[in-house]
């Protein structure tokens, strides 16, 4: 059943993408499959068996492309849900998908938000080849993603999180966050001697840095019954990401779960918020 329940979810995404894909064709916007939905077309030839997310990159300027032409679009199936700290800047997007749940435990008693099954949009941008200014972009990113968690009930995982969490009671967060985001976004018109970075989230240093050779030309990969965008160095930047990409994980690893807190890929989210 957890199998079926997973797969469910994985065909309801693939129809979010199938459409996100086709915008970004329509309208010349570059997009690239990313993290485990990059290693699950290479690997498995679409979604990674058990797991129930797909990620896929856009630059700021793609990205605001692609937020006009969804907009114009304006498909009464679909939903942009923009997640922000402060005003104006932007920490990652999620397409939802209207007249689906999928609640995740962290939201589950939020109401004034959209719960739908989702596809996310993740920002790639460009840093100068300066280590120090790496670092720098690479910790002030850790703390707007700590900083973000913290205004969605998220629950620290370890004692270090816990202490991180009640320190942040005591800084000028919202200040620091919008000095941090000027810094992220403030390379993004430089035309060389770049790399480009991704350190939102879960990304380790390394593991969130890329040669810009890594994201210059998109050729279509084969995922599922379709084709998306990705990197036409697609198998170098997993072996960046993941080191020996093609190796399964043990199996206790590969247990199918679904991240939602309540997933219905048939009903919408109203339903169940009472």
């Amino acid at each position: 059943m957890e199998n079926q329940t997973v797969r469910s979810a994985q065909m309801k995404i693939l129809e979010i993408m199938k459409y996100i894909d086709r915008l970004c064709r329509n309208n010349g916007i570059v997009y690239y499959i990313m993290g485990g939905t990059a290693l699950g077309a290479v690997r498995h030839g679409g979604f990674i068996p058990w797991d129930d997310d797909l990620d896929i990159f856009m630059t700021p300027d793609q990205y605001e492309k692609f937020k006009k032409a969804l907009l114009s679009d304006n498909n009464p199936d679909f939903i942009l849900q923009e997640w922000k700290t402060i005003p104006d800047f932007l920490e990652y997007a999620k397409v939802r998908m209207n007249g689906t749940t999928f609640i995740e435990e962290n939201f589950k008693d939020r109401k004034d938000m959209h719960h739908g099954i989702y596809v996310d949009i993740m920002i790639l941008h460009k840093v100068p080849k300066n280590i120090f200014i790496q670092k720098l972009v690479y910790f002030e990113s850790k703390f707007v993603t700590l900083y973000a968690n913290s205004q969605r009930n998220w629950k620290p995982k370890t004692k270090f999180q816990t202490f991180a969490l009640k320190f942040l009671k005591v800084l000028p967060c919202k200040w620091m966050a919008r000095t941090a985001y000027k810094r992220i976004y403030g390379y993004d018109d430089m035309k060389e001697d770049f790399l480009y970075c991704y350190w939102i989230t879960r990304a380790d240093f390394k593991g969130g840095l890329f040669d810009a050779s890594l994201f210059s030309d998109p050729i279509d990969v084969a995922f599922e019954d379709t084709v998306l965008m990705g990197s036409d160095k697609i198998k170098e930047y997993l072996s960046l990401r993941y080191g020996d990409y093609m190796k399964m994980p043990p199996p206790e690893a590969r247990k199918s779960a679904v991240h939602a807190h309540i997933l219905d890929t048939e009903k919408d989210f109203s339903e169940y918020l009472g």
